[in-house]
């Protein structure tokens, strides 16, 4: 483990992480393509193997018709890729943050269990 980059505005994503503004402009903040940019931008910033992203709608605030309150995408970029899995959780802001921590810990473990 390097570090981690807590990427809660439109400007650390692009500035940091290196996402593209024109991603965010087309798809939103929250959606498959930032996940995926922010996992893989963050793998190349912190120069690590493996790098866990994930970008959502907690709540209270923040959902629209399109995208709900507990709406997450977690991107997962490694040596042989970089995806992303949309999650929609059913809690609080809390529940909502504990429960996409848990699913992308879940999907690193058991991508590295797979790993051999």
């Amino acid at each position: 483990y390097k570090g981690s980059v807590t990427a809660y505005s439109n400007e650390v994503k692009i500035k940091v992480v290196g996402v593209k503004e024109a991603t965010i402009n087309k798809y939103g903040a929250v959606s498959q393509q930032v996940a995926e940019e922010m996992a893989h931008g963050g793998r190349k910033v912190l120069a690590v193997d493996i790098c866990l992203a994930d970008t959502g709608i907690a709540g209270p605030t923040g959902a629209t018709l399109e995208k709900p309150l507990g709406l997450f995408y977690i991107g997962l970029s490694h040596q042989a890729g970089t995806y992303s899995r949309k999650h929609n959780f059913q809690g609080n802001r809390e529940q909502n943050k504990v429960s996409a921590a848990e699913v992308a810990l879940g999907w690193l473990k058991e991508y590295l269990i797979n790993l051999k």
